[in-house]
């Protein structure tokens, strides 16, 4: 069995599965309350006014197949969109942004696992919403903030969102 259709089976069942420095990650898939903050992180996402090339494009919950491994974040800010040949299958364009909201239950795979791992694939803004707690990390290369929600982030490609 190869990992494309594992991944198709274990989406069949509910289940998101992930590939991290070749460790699997499952979790179930997201509930209502979770994909409505998606929703509404999504619609707050727009280009900073400071000359930026970097369009803000947005992909909810699509594979991405990074050097070190396949994800499935839930909002991906790419400064392009996909070439037509990449739009039928896993992405690999190296987000700008990666932002993540965190699932009762999967704390550790978005706010230990998640920013390390896509830091160290080029990802050059991490973020992590807990709608529990409204703990807001912002993680770059350089250096990792919190904050409380609400709170508007500028990103490094030029755009900027509100969670």
């Amino acid at each position: 069995m190869n990992i494309q259709s594992s991944i198709l089976q274990a989406s069949e069942l509910g289940i998101r599965l992930e590939i991290v420095n070749g460790l699997p990650l499952w979790e179930a898939q997201p509930v209502y309350r979770h994909q409505k903050h998606i929703e509404r992180i999504v619609q707050s996402i727009i280009k900073q006014t400071d000359g930026t090339e970097c369009a803000c494009v947005h992909a909810v919950d699509v594979y991405i197949q990074f050097p070190g491994g396949l994800k499935r974040p839930d909002i991906s800010i790419l400064c392009h969109e996909p070439s037509e040949e990449e739009q039928d299958a896993a992405l690999t364009i190296i987000p700008e942004a990666v932002i993540e909201v965190v699932s009762k239950g999967f704390e550790a795979k978005d706010l230990e696992i998640g920013p390390p791992f896509y830091l160290s694939q080029g990802v050059k803004d991490v973020i992590v919403f807990d709608p529990l707690t409204l703990l807001v990390l912002h993680v770059r290369r350089d250096r990792a903030v919190r904050h409380v929600s609400p709170v508007l982030i500028k990103l490094e490609c030029g755009c900027q969102v509100l969670v």
